[in-house]
């Protein structure tokens, strides 16, 4: 696709998220630090079947009810009717090797207290073949590499996310979603639906998908985040955060105005993006956020 750059944008961080567990909820976060797989902790865990298969909302939607949070060198996991579960920062068990779409990856085995607690919240919902469940958690001598198709020469790495290290997604995009089912008649949603690591501010919706290299102030220097592929939707956007009851509400509204010929005809919302400059800086909201706009 040809493009050329246009006039300079600038906007802001608003929110800062991440999903220290893939598929549970997240957690907004006051800062964050930045690595070259994307924010530290994020998609670090990941629950699995038997075999070692990835499990995600998408077969499990209480797994969005299961809420994260750190504590005092400790992810606390609480989820309704059960006692909190504790796992230091640091721990794993054993080695495991699982997958995750098509990479398969060695891994490491949170332990027999993990495997029942997530078994005893999800199993009573689940579908045959998912009755028992463990959980693991990514070995960061593991080099996951993004999709070269989409990143070209510069090389990217990622832990238990999808494909890309980040996330990006402007609020302005959301109220245009929202204004659309006002119309309609429904109830709005929130970002939570959308999993953004990174929320902007100061930008038209949609704007993301046009982006640049996003260039972000730091206290310690610049941060360069690079927009790679638009991100296609699956159904998890209808999913409830709340209760994780799913309509297709948001799919289909979505499905009226984002079809995106980039992928296919995909439905997308945000921009998967890899970090090209700043590793082990630190992202705040409020930083101020420079890009060109680019247009065919």
């Amino acid at each position: 696709m040809n493009q050329t750059a246009s006039s300079d944008l600038n906007a802001t961080i608003e929110e800062l998220w991440v999903y220290p567990v893939k598929s549970c909820a997240g957690v907004r976060l006051p800062e964050a630090e930045l690595s070259d797989t994307g924010l530290t902790y994020d998609r670090a865990w990941m629950v699995v079947d038997e075999q070692g298969e990835f499990v995600t909302q998408r077969e499990l939607p209480r797994m969005a009810l299961i809420q994260p949070a750190f504590r005092m060198g400790q992810l606390q996991l609480k989820a309704p009717g059960m006692l909190a579960l504790h796992l230091a920062l640091d721990a794993a068990e054993k080695p495991a090797r699982v997958r995750v779409w098509d990479d398969e990856v060695e891994a490491y085995d949170m332990g027999d207290v993990a495997a029942q607690w997530f078994t005893d919240f999800l199993a009573p919902d689940a579908p045959a073949g998912l009755q028992r469940l463990r959980l693991a958690r990514f070995d960061p001598a593991v080099m996951r590499r993004c999709d070269p198709a989409w990143t070209g020469e510069r090389e990217s790495h990622t832990q238990f996310a999808d494909g890309f290290g980040l996330l990006v997604a402007s609020q302005a995009s959301l109220d245009e979603l929202n204004q659309r089912l006002r119309a309609a008649g429904h109830a709005p949603v929130d970002m939570r639906r959308f999993r953004p690591n990174i929320v902007l501010g100061g930008l038209a919706a949609h704007d993301e998908d046009r982006c640049g290299p996003l260039r972000i102030a730091t206290d310690q220097g610049e941060v360069v985040i690079e927009p790679v592929k638009p991100c296609a939707r699956c159904p998890i956007p209808d999913i409830d955060p709340d209760t994780a009851q799913r309509s297709y509400l948001v799919g289909d509204t979505l499905q009226t105005y984002r079809q995106d010929a980039r992928v296919g005809g995909a439905v997308t919302f945000g921009m998967n993006a890899i970090v090209t400059a700043g590793d082990g800086f630190t992202l705040r909201p409020g930083q101020t956020v420079r890009a060109d706009l680019r247009f065919d």
